[in-house]
């Protein structure tokens, strides 16, 4: 494995970390974790034992990323955000048995200091708005804000909103790429 880590971070025994991933200062990537390839962890980041990333994944800074969560590729967790794994955590209960398991599909990002409850799944291409609370599951390419988190719209694999006309189609204004709205849930058109 061919990746960098700053002098200052912590790697355990037993992790398994693609090549071109970066780890930067006062990090801890704990044992029996995957990591893939080309990922960027920032500054104080902490990767639990078993928590599994995909390739290109951006981990920005003071991100600890607990037991349960599995992020697949492309996706991005902004500064601060918070992910848990225990739904009723109790200093002196130990629930490791109880963990959640918390899914983060394909380019979903999720913005600073959003918080991600245990226990559901982000849709492919979703996009968590900073500071928002994730309290249920978030369909592909929703727009979600607030606390509690609601569905504000849909935004594009470019991160751009999505506006649909009266055909129930949209262009993204950056990709020029078009999606479609049916019964509630967005797919990417192919051509």
């Amino acid at each position: 494995m061919i990746f960098f880590a700053h002098e200052s971070a912590i790697i355990d025994d037993n992790c398994e970390i693609g090549d071109g991933t970066k780890i930067w200062h006062f990090s801890h990537v704990m044992s029996g974790c995957k990591i893939g390839k080309n990922c960027n962890l920032g500054q104080n980041v902490v990767v639990s034992p078993k928590v599994v990333l995909g390739e290109n994944v951006r981990v920005q800074n003071n991100v600890s990323i607990y037991e349960g969560v599995i992020c697949e590729d492309d996706v991005f967790l902004g500064p601060s955000v918070v992910l848990t794994n225990v739904i009723n955590p109790r200093s002196a209960v130990s629930r490791k048995n109880e963990y959640r398991t918390t899914l983060i599909k394909k380019g979903a990002s999720i913005g600073a200091n959003a918080t991600i409850v245990c226990g559901y799944t982000i849709g492919s291409f979703a996009f968590i708005g900073a500071g928002a609370v994730v309290t249920k599951d978030v369909p592909d390419y929703a727009l979600i804000v607030g606390n509690p988190g609601r569905q504000k719209g849909w935004m594009s694999e470019f991160g751009q909103k999505l506006i649909f006309d009266s055909n129930n189609e949209a262009i993204c204004s950056e990709s020029a790429e078009k999606y479609s709205l049916t019964e509630g849930r967005v797919t990417k058109i192919v051509q």
